[in-house]
Parts: structure tokens; sequence; C-alpha cells
């Protein structure tokens, strides 16, 4: 095979998108926030190596600038693009004649804060991602020159020293900007370099087909690790139960099949998921991960890097193979879930760590976690470990971008419904869509098609698996029904401004969890049991502080139901939020339900016991509770024991 093979789906130029509705005011929080005010406030960004500065020259400011990149373009934000405008121009600047993309300017030396940096190509990797974004968004030529001469440097490098520790987990994804590169230039020296930086990496479908890894990686089983390496902290086993390094890798079968002689399947990806399900998944569609591989327990945790990174894997994947309904739906829960869930309302602050049943967060030295530090669970500028600090700011930018996709058939597909406007081209004809509403809190999504001239291109909606009955109505036609978990392709004359409606009804169904324990969910979100805030300042930066989140109310109930027809015992109510969807006050949809307590489910460990097995037998009295969606609650129980209906 010569060249590469084409990807299903194209990611439409960064700036055609603008959001809207909630999630325009969810990516204005983030430019109001930490996102778009980190180099002023945390010196390893502000002071960075990679901008002239003496403070981190290693992965920190490269993560800021992928994740503020297509935010500013996005909004098209004047601040923040001029933001985006001097880091790119800075590191530019300091490209050496070889090519390298060096901080200090030399290629020679690393900074004082962080010597490792000079020769490591991992953190280039990332530098190459924001790059090549800001191409997408600007055309400036000076990128693909400058990534050209950087992919030159890289041959003799990895013949001296071979890719290792991070860049050897993480290999895709300097492949996935080398093959970005290659669909812009055509240069096959690309696709020779690819083969090294892949033959140099770790084999993520081995890991794939067959997870290694099944049971919690706990602290005596790191120490082993490294003996057996002789005293080596990253040696593939180290790094491939790291779950950052999991969820990056993810997206290596998928990148890999456009050049492979034997190209992995869609479904590749898909039995992995469902092998982390089986030995580590949460019930928020994450995996434990904090920060290795850490079992099924739903207090065990997830850093927040593992999930904006298995959001990115699952973005590209698509792009790759197309919609399969298994990533999307996967996509789709992490966004309307965890994404939110990791962060302050306000974006001032962030937990390292995650739970699904989170009853306290807080400083605790008696911690259930694999080897994360006491502030790990806190709400802050740089809880535990400052990665998160800086990498998590990709997730809702990138997601929003991508939530229309082009098709080979130059047309356009949705794959998610979250409000937005798109104003791209097809066939040289300016096209504006319009999505309305409020998805994932409401059912019926409104599309409108406004086209200058009349002209015939294809548009595909992606019907969600969870949809009951969904239907489509073009303008004041009758409705069609529509085949749930399936690409529902019209291709027609668009003329004028035309109306589809899109209705897409879910029911609460009832998932099933260890202990026989339960989480619900209608359509995308799951429903957490809301338990009450005290937030409690701990300190931290003077605008950006920390924070220990306390219990006001009690958390250890069962709920009545019957697992499988949870309708019939739980009511759902649709209120007007008066905040942002993902905040207590804002909620949009809520679950009301009998609960009674169960005194012997108590804090163990610093976190929530297992959930007792289920059916439990109680005594308690029946009281009403309210389940809310899992990203509006920073505190809440997920999975839930349940009684049978009295």
């Amino acid at each position: 095979m010569s060249g590469l093979r084409p990807a299903a789906l194209r990611a439409l130029p960064l700036g055609q998108l603008r959001p809207a509705g909630w999630l325009a005011r969810q990516l204005q929080t983030q430019a109001d926030g930490m996102a778009g005010h980190l180099d002023e406030i945390w010196p390893d960004v502000g002071d960075s190596a990679w901008i002239g500065g003496s403070a981190d020259g290693w992965e920190r400011g490269p993560y800021w600038l992928d994740g503020v990149t297509p935010l500013a373009f996005l909004f098209d934000d004047v601040t923040l693009r001029a933001k985006v405008d001097r880091w790119v121009a800075a590191i530019l600047d300091r490209q050496t004649d070889d090519g390298w993309l060096s901080q200090c300017g030399d290629g020679q030396a690393g900074t004082d804060a962080d010597p490792r940096a000079a020769g490591d190509a991992w953190p280039r990797m990332v530098v190459l991602k924001a790059l090549l974004q800001y191409h997408a968004a600007t055309g400036d030529e000076r990128i693909v020159k400058a990534a050209l001469r950087f992919a030159r440097s890289l041959p003799p490098r990895l013949d001296r020293t071979p890719l290792h520790d991070w860049g050897r987990s993480r290999w895709a994804d300097l492949v996935l900007s080398l093959h970005r590169l290659y669909d812009l230039t055509g240069e096959s020296f690309l696709l020779d370099l690819a083969k090294t930086v892949h033959r140099q990496g770790y084999d993520w479908t081995a890991f794939a087909e067959s997870l290694p890894y099944r049971d919690k990686v706990p602290q005596a089983t790191l120490d082993d690790f490294r003996r057996r390496a002789g005293g080596v902290w990253m040696n593939d086993d180290m790094m491939a139960t790291h779950g950052v390094n999991v969820a990056m890798g993810m997206k290596a079968p998928a990148v890999w099949s456009r050049q492979s002689e034997d190209p992995a399947p869609p479904e590749l990806l898909g039995s992995l998921l469902a092998q982390l399900d089986q030995h580590h998944g949460q019930a928020s569609g994450l995996f434990s991960a904090d920060e290795h591989l850490a079992g099924r327990h739903p207090s065990q945790g997830t850093e927040t890097c593992a999930v904006v990174e298995q959001m990115f894997s699952l973005e590209t994947a698509v792009e790759v193979w197309g919609a399969a309904e298994a990533l999307v739906d996967r996509l789709e829960r992490l966004a309307y879930n965890a994404l939110p869930a990791c962060a302050t309302v306000d974006d001032r602050g962030h937990q390292y760590v995650q739970q699904a049943n989170q009853v306290v967060s807080h400083v605790t030295q008696d911690r259930i976690y694999t080897n994360n530090g006491p502030d790990a669970n806190v709400f802050g500028l740089e809880p535990h470990f400052g990665c998160c600090t800086a990498n998590r700011h990709q997730g809702w930018p990138k997601f929003a971008a991508r939530l229309w996709m082009a098709t080979p058939d130059d047309g356009l597909l949705a794959l998610s419904y979250a409000p937005c406007v798109l104003e791209t081209s097809v066939h040289e004809t300016p096209v504006r869509v319009e999505v309305r509403g409020s998805y994932p809190f409401d059912d019926t999504v409104t599309v409108v098609v406004r086209v200058e001239q009349p002209g015939a291109f294809p548009l595909s909606l992606r019907v969600p698996g969870w949809a009951v009955d969904p239907r489509l109505s073009v303008g004041d036609a009758p409705p069609v029904a529509l085949d749930p978990g399936s690409v529902h392709r019209m291709h027609r004359e668009w003329v004028g401004e035309q109306v589809l409606t899109l209705r897409l009804p879910a029911r609460m169904r009832a998932e099933q969890r260890p202990n026989n324990a339960v989480t619900m969910w209608r359509g995308p979100l799951a429903f957490a049991l809301a338990v009450g805030e005290s937030w409690q300042r701990k300190g931290g930066h003077e605008s950006y502080p920390d924070w220990e989140v306390h219990p006001t109310t009690p958390w250890n109930y069962a709920v009545e139901l019957d697992p499988a027809d949870p309708e019939k015992s739980l009511t759902v109510r649709r209120q007007a939020g008066v905040g942002p969807p993902f905040s207590p006050e804002g909620v949009r949809l809520a679950v009301h339900a009998t609960g009674r307590r169960l005194a012997n489910w108590r804090v163990e460990h610093g976190a929530a016991g297992s959930p007792p097995p289920s059916p439990v037998d109680t005594k308690s009295g029946a009281e009403q509770v309210v389940l809310v969606p899992y990203g509006a609650a920073r505190l809440r129980v997920t999975e839930l024991p349940w009684i049978p209906p009295r």
C-alpha cells in the first residue's frame, strides 16, 4: 500500500462551528476561568521555558496551548487568540537550525527547572498537535514549514535515542500529527518516519486484543514492577498500567490503521472498552485510574487527564473509522458526565481524581487511591500534580469542534446535538446549520439548514442507540421512523431554509454494577443521588482557591426499584434550572425516588465503602430522594444499592 487510507470522516476547519446555548456558556466559563487565565496566575505556563521563561519546559505549557487554541478559535476570542499567537510565535522563533523544537533555542540543554525536557520527544508531540490545530484555524503556512523541519530532525535523534518512557507509550499522538502533515503535503518521508515511531512504540493493539492488567494495581505491585526492571520506574508494566497512557493509547489502533498493511477494525476498540468496563469500569463510562488501573470499586477514582485524553482518543477513532455507535455513545457519556464533574462550576478549580461514589472531597491520609497523594480528591488549582491543571482544558473545545464532521461524499454528519451554529461550504455553496434545543437535557432537537442557493448534498444524523422510537420530520411532512443506533442519511436538494425536527425519546434504565448495585441512566446522562455540599476553603491561590467539600445530608441510601423496569418506581421531572446545567442550581432533569437509609454503609479509607450487596434488607423508613445528572453534583452516589418495591 502506498500513501494512507482515507479517514471515514474529516474534522471541519477550526472556527467554522460556534457553540450556542448552554454549550457556549460552558465554554465561556472556561475562557473566563482557569483556561483563559492560567498563563496569568500559574508560573508553569506564564513563565514557561517554551516562551523564554525559567519555569517548566516539559509538558505543561504545551498541554495548555493544545486546549486553549481550539477554545480561542471556537469563539474567535481576540484576547485568547493574542495569547495563542504569542505562544506560537515564541515556539517558532526558538526552532533550531536543524528543525528541533527547543525551549531554549539551542536544542542542547533544558531548563534548570526540568533538564529532562531538552531531548525528550514527548512534549514535542503535544506542541505539534497544538501547532497543527493553529494551522487548521488560520492556514498559516509557517506551521507546515516548521512541522516539516521538525519531522526531518527526528530520524537521527530516534536512531540515537529510541522512544522511551512517556513517548514510547504515547507514540500514537506523534503518528497522528505525521499523518495529518502527510495529508497536507504528500511528503513520503513522513510515512517512513511514522513506521519508525510505530516500531519503537508500545504495542497497544496487543493490549487491546487481550487486556493484560485485569486487577487493581496496588503499590506493592508497582514496587515489584520496579524491582523486576532493575529499579527503573518507567518500564512497560508501569507505563501500560498508567491510566492516562491507556486513555491515550486507545487511539493507537485507529491511527495506525490508516498506514498498516493489516488495519485494525473499529471492533477492536469496542472490545478494549468492554474489557476495561469488565475489570476497571466506572459508572460514568470511565475506567478507574488513580493513577494506575484500579478495579471497579466505585470510590476508586479516575485522573482528570484520563477523561480528556480518552475523549480525544475516541474523537480520533471516530474520525478514522466513522460513527460507530459504541464509540460515539462512549464519547457522549464522558462529555456529558465525567467531564463537567471534574471541575468546579465556575471552572476555577478541578480535581486530580473524581469518584463515581464521591461522598466527601477532602485531604485524607487514609485513602483508597492506588498511589495518589492526600489532596488528590480536593478541588483547586493544582491538587496533587499539575498535569491536569494544564491538560484538562482540551475536553470541551475539542468535543464542541467535532459535533459535526465532514463526510467523504462532500456531506455533513452530526455526531451529537449540543446547541451550535455551523457555517461552512459544500460544493462552494455557503451552508448554515443551526442546532437548537437543550440536548442532552431534552428529547427534541431542531436542526435548521439554510443555503444561499439551491444545492444537493448529503446530510447525515446519528441516531443514538438508547433512543426509543426515534423520529424525524422535515418541515411539515409527517415524521418518519428511524433506527436506533444508526446513521440516517438524507441526500436531497436543499432550498432556502428547511427545518428538521429530531425526536429522541429516552427511558430510565438501570445498568448493573458490582455487588448488584445499579446506576440509573436516561439517554446519555447518568443520574446520581444528590448529596448536600458544604464548600470549605483550604488555602490555595487567591482567585483560584483549594476547596474541600463535605456532605450536609445523608448519602447512604438504597432506592426502591425493580432493575428490570425502573420507570415503575421513578418519576422524571423537568424543571427550570437557574444556573449552568451542570450545577446543583441548574439541574434541568431530576429523578424522584423512594430511598431507605442503610446504617451500616459507611466511609472507609476516606471514601464511601462498597455498596452493600443488593437486594438489601433494611427496616429504615421510606424517604423521598432526588437523583440528578452526574455532572451536576460534586458530591454524589452513582452506584446505588436497591430494594424491591414495597
